[in-house]
């Protein structure tokens, strides 16, 4: 029987994590099955539950484990003393740098939410929520103190958020452009776009 394949800095179930998010991402949650999840593995489907309990407890994990590592990081930039502009910018960047390198993850967790078990769903929303408040909070003080021009701050957050999900078909095109040049590219337009 084929065993999972792991390096000496991985885990069994951080290979299957990494697994189900590439297939979640590219068939979507429902039409993704354990079966097709092991078939990527190289291991039999029973063999899975070895290590995990179900499919629902995949999407879990990967939904609030980026949900975890977006706020851990937005809570280190709210404690920071950086000009606000430099915290729009802060986390634009460390958005952008997930996109890029952790695409999988944060596609499966932005689309795929909607099939959590009942029990999570309204928490996972509530944690969507707040972060969007949080950054609006950032981008708001920065317009009161004068260091971001005045904007509309709710349609201002829709679109930074759009921008950097757009970084998907970049992943997709022929013609990529290196991705230190993308995010210094986006962060040019988007900051650029806010400043005074």
């Amino acid at each position: 029987m084929a065993r999972i394949k792991t390096d000496k800095d991985i885990t069994k179930r951080e290979v299957i994590l990494h697994a189900a998010s590439e297939l979640f991402r590219q068939r979507g949650y429902k039409a993704a099955s354990m079966r097709d999840l092991a078939e990527k593995i190289g291991i039999e489907a029973a063999s899975l539950y070895n290590h995990i309990r179900s499919k629902s407890e995949l999407l879990y994990d990967i939904c609030f484990n980026t949900a975890a590592t977006y706020n851990e990081h937005l809570e280190s930039v709210e404690a920071s003393k950086d000009s606000y502009l430099k915290k729009v910018e802060t986390i634009l960047r460390f958005q952008i740098r997930q996109m890029i390198e952790n695409s999988d993850n944060v596609i499966v967790a932005d689309r795929e939410w909607v099939h959590l078990d009942d029990a999570y769903l309204s928490n996972y929303q509530t944690m969507k929520h707040n972060y969007r408040k949080r950054f609006n909070q950032i981008i708001t003080r920065g317009v009161e103190t004068g260091e971001i021009k005045k904007i509309n701050v709710p349609s201002t957050i829709w679109l930074l958020l759009h921008a950097v999900n757009g970084i998907e078909s970049w992943h997709r095109s022929k013609t990529q452009i290196p991705p230190d040049e993308l995010e210094e590219n986006m962060i040019s337009i988007l900051i650029g776009g806010l400043k005074k």
